[in-house]
């Protein structure tokens, strides 16, 4: 008689288990895959066949890792010369002043990639749609960065009290004490004749304190806060490799793991603190749903940091190798702020933004169809003639350097920048009163991302 095998109990639902288990890592897996092609695969793609056709805006885009952004002004220009709006490969390019500001605060572009498709059966707009994680990401809904009105006009009033000024000013003292707190643990360091890395020791360490302060992080964690910052926020750059797209995502599933525990935890045990006031929320009656909340949590902790962390580093760099002007900063201690501004306004932290056309537009007199995209080129803006005289000098006495585009325009307008202000002009003052004449070593290091302009490391000498 035939062999007759019976399965131990409950083999059945171990197998189907164990399937279920495989399915689900194949469909993240193919999930992850298809987020990397649309953000990332794709558009380097496009952006490599384009430069080797001969297509400046490729040019500009692959020139981006690693660089100055004082090495692409030829390429600014050459986009200048060639007027108000350059017609690439894969989108139009922006570079004057007046156009970006046009398309920035028009209704008729909105952030993304895609237009708005009533049908639903636009296939990319489709693979993004089956694609997207419930990790909280920057530009995925339902982020600030990636959500128009009505729903971000709702979720920007919840938190824009933090940022404004008479909120931030509220802050300048504990920032100052903050700042020479680092300041003293760095001439600690010093003393030793060792040197140290500035955007580590202080750039960084200076705006995370800062924000964690106001969101309620606990301070052990701040330094790992940090790092998962600097690896979420390559989530705003393009063309990322695979193992880089794969880091970073791991970067932001750690931190979206953590804010969910927080949250969890300051519902249960709210404190004075920002976050808890959202957990507590009610927004007219309709508390805002978990997503949201994390959304909203998270961009406010990268708003409260990143861009300072490179406005630091950037001004430290510009004014260690623009001595003459530092003198002028010591003369009139009262131009740390306008500095601030002249340095977001040469070396921004964010190279370019891109829009979509959601309806037929038209801009600097050109008829754009409904579905185009638009990048438009912030540092460029920022050193155009017809807005800045001598717009290639670093001048800490210019009269209008406040007029640069380093934190966009319109709604999408940075939500920190008033607390960056803040913090680049205190943590920039306060570190050259303590070291004047501390030395840059030769070896520093940009990022090696396209879009995010900034030190990863300044080695410097203090004493």
């Amino acid at each position: 008689m035939p062999l007759k095998i019976t399965p131990p109990a409950g083999a059945g639902s171990i197998a189907g288990r164990t399937v279920g288990r495989t399915l689900g890592t194949v469909e993240r897996t193919a999930k992850q895959g298809v987020r990397w092609a649309l953000g990332h695969g794709l558009p380097r793609t496009a952006i490599v066949r384009s430069a080797r056709k001969g297509d400046l805006q490729g040019d500009l885009i692959l020139s981006g890792p690693g660089s100055h952004t004082f090495d692409l002004v030829d390429l600014f220009e050459e986009f200048r010369a060639r007027g108000p709006l350059y017609q690439g490969g894969f989108s139009h390019l922006a570079v004057d002043h007046e156009v970006i500001k046009e398309v920035l605060t028009s209704n008729d572009f909105i952030t993304g990639f895609f237009a708005p498709d009533e049908s639903g059966t636009g296939l990319l707009a489709r693979a993004a749609s089956w694609s997207a994680s419930d990790v909280f990401a920057p530009l995925q809904p339902p982020s600030l960065l990636a959500t128009e009105p009505p729903e971000h006009t709702r979720y920007r009033k919840l938190v824009t009290r933090v940022f404004t000024v008479r909120a931030v000013e509220k802050l300048r003292a504990r920032t100052e004490e903050i700042a020479r707190e680092l300041l003293d643990d760095l001439e600690k360091e010093a003393a030793s004749g060792a040197d140290v890395d500035l955007v580590t020791r202080y750039c960084g360490l200076l705006p995370i304190t800062v924000i964690s302060e106001v969101l309620g992080v606990p301070v052990d964690l701040r330094e790992r806060m940090l790092e998962l910052g600097k690896g979420a926020a390559l989530s705003l750059d393009i063309g990322l490799g695979w193992r880089t797209f794969r880091d970073m995502e791991a970067s932001l599933e750690e931190f979206d793991t953590w804010l969910r525990g927080h949250l969890e935890y300051l519902a249960e045990h709210p404190g004075d603190d920002l976050l808890s006031q959202l957990v507590a929320l009610r927004d007219d009656g309709d508390r805002l749903s978990e997503r949201e909340l994390r959304a909203i949590a998270g961009l406010v902790f990268a708003a409260g940091f990143e861009t300072t962390v490179n406005l630091i580093g950037n001004g430290i760099a510009l004014l260690h190798d623009n001595p003459a002007q530092l003198e002028v900063l010591k003369a009139q201690p009262d131009l740390w702020s306008n500095a601030s501004d002249e340095i977001l306004r040469l070396d921004p932290p964010v190279l370019l933004t891109g829009r979509v056309a959601r309806r037929d537009s038209t801009i600097a007199g050109q008829a754009i169809p409904r579905g185009t995209i638009i990048n438009t080129v912030l540092a460029a803006a920022n050193r155009d003639p017809a807005v800045f005289t001598d717009p290639h000098t670093f001048d800490v006495t210019r009269e209008n350097a406040r007029d640069h585009l380093s934190f966009s325009s319109g709604r999408h307008f940075c939500l920190g920048a008033a607390l960056a202000r803040m913090e680049g002009e205190i943590g920039l003052r306060l570190l050259f009163e303590r070291f004047p004449d501390l030395k840059l070593r030769d070896d520093r290091e940009r990022h090696p991302t396209r879009i995010l302009r900034g030190y990863s490391h300044l080695p410097a000498r203090l004493s």
